[in-house]
């Protein structure tokens, strides 16, 4: 059952979701060669803090044993998603992708960017354009009338015309009162399949694209994921609520 939610609560997600973007471009600033992953989550904390929100993320229990332990998921060129922050330092071409997000007066919020640190190669750069991209044609097919399978179509045709592979194995999800609800929205699929979507749905579109192979494998922390190949990929993310005229993106960067 996917969970329809009342203007009021699309209001308050709204509140929530610009908190989210205002912390996460402070958080970006911060992103340059020679800084520590783990000094970024430091920041992200006291950021929320502030704010009076509290971290989405910190204590999750999802798929591992234990509950996760920081407030970002910091995942460096092959890893994808999930990676808690470290010691590790940020070095000239790495790609970064961070992903994050807040609880707001009982709404979660969830989001993410790749970057590139410093100067990068060529096919990194195509690489975040290409993913980034992704994610904006999702938004367009995110209206009343359309399916699930209408986005997830969208963003394995535009990704594989540009050389590159969809992840088939993670997916996009609806959020709300829950960090995870139904549905699930994958990066790949057929027109017209899947149950539509109707004004009130809330949930996070992310394309997860790489270079190489599709296929992922468990970090050794036991949080993450990573591309089995070692490719480099990338991740954007938005949490989106639907209107009469279409999406609204309620973690929209300035």
């Amino acid at each position: 059952m996917i969970p329809i939610k009342t203007q009021k609560e699309i209001e308050i997600m709204r509140e929530g979701g610009k908190i989210c973007a205002k912390i996460f471009e402070k958080i970006l600033k911060e992103v340059k060669p020679g800084i520590e992953t783990l000094k970024l989550e430091k920041i992200a904390r006291e950021l929320v803090k502030k704010a009076k929100a509290k971290c989405a993320f910190l204590g999750y229990k999802g798929d591992q044993n234990s509950p996760y332990p920081a407030c970002l998921c910091t995942c460096l060129n092959e890893e994808l998603v999930h990676v808690p922050p470290s010691k590790r330092v940020l070095k000239e071409g790495d790609l970064l992708k961070i992903d994050f997000g807040i609880f707001w007066k009982g709404f979660y919020l969830d989001m993410a960017r790749t970057v590139g640190i410093g100067k990068i190669s060529f096919e990194a750069q195509r690489l975040i354009r290409v993913t980034k991209k992704a994610l904006k044609l999702a938004i367009k097919k995110a209206k009343p009338g359309n399916t699930f399978g209408d986005i997830g179509n969208t963003i394995q045709r535009y990704v594989e015309s540009q050389g590159f592979s969809v992840i088939r194995d993670l997916c996009g999800h609806g959020i709300g009162r829950n960090l995870h609800e139904e549905p699930k929205i994958l990066n790949f699929g057929k027109r017209k399949s899947g149950e539509k979507i109707k004004e009130g749905m809330v949930f996070c579109a992310e394309p997860m694209v790489s270079l190489g192979d599709w296929k992922i494998e468990k970090t050794k922390d036991g949080f993450g994921y990573k591309m089995k190949d070692n490719s480099l990929c990338a991740h954007f993310e938005d949490t989106i609520a639907i209107t009469k005229k279409g999406a609204l993106v309620l973690t929209k960067l300035e």
